[in-house]
């Protein structure tokens, strides 16, 4: 139930309803003459390029973060870094503050009766706050897109990016891939703002209207950390947040990616368009009004919790036209870290060899392969965890001998992993390498890769 409009009066100005776009370019000006929108965006185009330029001239690099460790090598690195603390933090907190509150702000003001009766249509002021903070969102991505990616050039180089797989990204194409991966995380970051509409407009001035896309953000990255069948993994719009390092592989791990997409666009608007029933459907003649617990539960809650079950279904049972993709289990099997392993080492070894000014060799006559296990023989390889062990061997053009290495890899449920040199030290032990840039950590030392948690068997 809406609030009763004023009674009909002679045609004019005074009885016209407002159009969507004044109402977009009236809640746009609310929202940016808001010092903390202010601040936000301030803080999204300056503090990004602060950070990875004094991240990239440390020491000491994060490791643990992926492409965290090449950030001395390319000014590519760092924008990918902090997407990957953008996803876990800076994103939910972001849309928590603009999507969050867009609704509930004028339940605090008590303002809804004014607004409309200057707008006349419920549903005009809906579309203009979506897309007013759709606006503002967009803004301050761009912004820690374009400040960390022009932080880490200005402060190492525009130099070639190592991908996820051991391979050499040019300048332009790791450009380009990072700038597709910035725009790949708008997908999750619309479902966050979705929840955060709903949120707001179901909870009214309760504060957890305000907190409800973080929680669910924490939540589902929680989720993400679990060993969880692919299948559930997929489903949640968080996976899209990590799902962007598929890009940096060869070829691309493009399937999951655009499954987070899709599942992510999925949520924006289904829960969008909760948002919108529960506004229309509303009495404004309340003015205090503090939102329904119980209606947030039924209306807002059990679709969603609903679209999961239904992703998971399909997802399970999925079949195209080329071939199956099987969603089952935890995704990461011996043969897929074999692979993946073999690959990195491969690419990184034909660096090294470049690094050293050794007589250059392709990966074709490497002839690299990888056994791995978990734990011991007893314990089936597959699944996550710290205890893979991988025995890398090599064949070098005219040399007999077959060269081999070990490295001990932790592999998260997510598919990323890292692996550590564990011998022979004049192969992958640590130990400085002179390159153009300076100084360089042996590559074959420690590096990141991926396992692609999708396995697609061609017709």
């Amino acid at each position: 139930m809406t609030a009763a409009l004023p009674h009909a009066q002679p045609h004019g100005a005074g009885t016209r309803r407002a159009s969507v776009a004044r109402g977009y370019r009236f809640e746009l000006v609310k929202l940016v003459s808001q010092w903390r929108i202010r601040l936000l965006v301030l803080a999204c185009w300056i503090a990004p390029a602060l950070f990875v330029a004094a991240v990239s001239q440390q020491s000491t690099l994060p490791v643990d973060t992926l492409f965290g460790r090449w950030m001395h090598a390319t000014g590519w690195a760092g924008p990918l870094v902090m997407l990957g603390f953008a996803g876990a933090w800076a994103l939910p907190l972001l849309t928590s503050v603009v999507a969050g509150d867009v609704f509930a702000v004028e339940d605090r003001l008590g303002t809804w009766r004014h607004l409309l009766v200057a707008v006349r249509s419920p549903r005009r002021i809906f579309a203009a706050k979506a897309f007013a903070s759709l606006t503002v969102l967009l803004l301050l991505v761009a912004g820690l897109a374009c400040s960390s990616a022009a932080g880490g050039v200005m402060a190492v180089g525009n130099q070639p990016l190592v991908g996820l797989d051991g391979h050499l990204l040019t300048p332009a194409d790791a450009a380009v891939k990072v700038l597709l991966a910035w725009a790949c995380v708008l997908a999750p970051t619309l479902a966050l703002a979705g929840i955060g509409l709903l949120g707001s407009v179901a909870l009214g001035r309760s504060p957890m209207g305000l907190l409800l896309p973080v929680l669910v953000a924490l939540a589902m990255q929680l989720a993400q950390m679990m060993p969880l069948p692919v299948a559930v993994r997929l489903a949640l719009p968080s996976y899209a947040f990590l799902a962007w390092n598929g890009l940096f592989t060869g070829p691309a791990q493009l399937a999951p990616l655009l499954i987070g997409i899709g599942v992510s666009l999925a949520w924006a608007v289904l829960a969008t368009a909760l948002a919108y029933l529960l506004f229309l459907r509303r009495d404004f003649t309340n003015l205090s009004y503090d939102g329904s617990g119980r209606r947030a539960v039924t209306v807002g809650v059990l679709p969603l919790v609903g679209l999961v079950a239904v992703t998971v279904a399909v997802l399970t049972t999925s079949t195209t036209a080329t071939g199956t993709s099987t969603a089952t289990g935890s995704g990461i099997g011996q043969e897929k870290v074999q692979r993946s392993v073999a690959t990195a080492f491969a690419h990184l070894y034909r660096m090294q060899t470049d690094q050293l000014h050794r007589p250059a060799v392709t990966e074709d006559r490497l002839r690299a392969a990888a056994t791995c296990n978990k734990g011991s023989s007893q314990v089936a390889a597959q699944g996550p965890g710290n205890d893979w062990r991988c025995v890398v061997s090599w064949h070098l053009p005219g040399v007999q001998a077959v060269g081999q290495a070990i490295y001990q890899l932790d592999v998260t449920p997510d598919g990323r992993f890292m692996a550590d040199g564990d011998g022979p030290k004049e192969v992958n032990g640590y130990f400085l390498v002179r390159t153009p840039e300076g100084d360089a950590p042996n590559p074959l030392w420690q590096f990141d890769g991926s396992v692609e948690l999708l396995t697609t068997s061609k017709g």
